[in-house]
């Protein structure tokens, strides 16, 4: 099969139960890398077997370790997908067909759509997890990811287009990953809060629980998705309350942040 001068990169910690099936799905690139930041379990070894070259870097953050596994990159154009995401055949063949034009051009890069599996099954109204919208494929002088802990994005300098068939996202396999990951997203996000002063307003924190539960169970049309789509709102709208509870409590308690990040590299959840 020939290969398009495309770099697919991945970054990656205690991921083995994942990796091949990402990077197995991607067979038209000429380079596959993974950037992984110290994983324990055999995450190297089976990227590796799977064709994939491999570079050790700590933990930066997510912004800015996508920033650093971009310059690692054999090729200008990159492509990124997160180790439990996957392409569907039909986006493969999409991109297979459209990428020699699209590189080619002077465009910054390209949208690609993003499916959720949950609780062992697609999603298939909530908005977020059908079809989300989401920057992954781009040309790394004319785009960079933000440099944020959490809820990093990529920005486009220059013109861009849009595959529309699917990659797929195997969310987290059960609600105890999917709660571990906000304890740790939220800690993330609540240090970008501090590094950058912002006010507290925890007189808001009862209109923030409600107003992301509607939002989501409502206008995101999650309800239509039955008892999953309850418990992905629920799940939305405490993480949105918790990131405040747990910023308010930094700032009044500072040493609750050395303690927590203890806490949390005790059970692998902070690098």
């Amino acid at each position: 099969m020939s290969t398009l001068p495309l770099s697919l990169v991945v970054i990656t910690q205690n991921e083995a139960a994942n990796i091949g099936r990402c990077l197995d799905s991607v067979r038209f690139v000429a380079e596959k890398l993974v950037v992984d930041s110290g994983s324990q379990d055999d995450t190297v070894a089976i990227a590796r077997a799977h064709g994939a070259k491999v570079v050790h870097q700590d933990w930066l953050g997510f912004g800015p370790q996508r920033n650093f596994a971009s310059t690692q990159a054999a090729h200008d154009w990159i492509l990124v997908l997160d180790a439990d995401e996957f392409l569907s055949p039909e986006l493969a063949s999409q991109l297979e067909a459209g990428l020699p034009t699209l590189m080619a051009s002077g465009k910054a890069g390209a949208w690609l759509r993003r499916r959720t599996w949950l609780m062992g099954g697609p999603m298939r109204w909530y908005r977020p997890m059908v079809g989300e919208r989401s920057a992954r494929l781009y040309h790394r002088g004319r785009a960079r990811w933000t440099d944020v802990r959490v809820h990093e994005s990529l920005r486009f300098d220059g013109e861009t287009t849009e595959f529309k068939a699917p990659f797929n996202h195997a969310d987290n396999p059960s609600l105890v990953h999917k709660q571990l990951k906000v304890l740790r997203y939220s800690e993330l996000k609540a240090l970008d809060w501090r590094d950058k002063q912002r006010p507290v307003q925890m007189w808001l924190s009862p209109l923030v629980y409600l107003s992301a539960f509607i939002k989501d169970y409502l206008l995101r049309l999650a309800f239509l998705d039955g008892w999953r789509g309850f418990i992905i709102a629920q799940t939305a709208a405490s993480y949105a309350l918790y990131k405040r509870m747990r910023y308010y409590e930094m700032l009044h308690n500072p040493a609750s942040v050395d303690a927590a990040h203890r806490k949390l590299a005790r059970h692998e959840l902070e690098h």
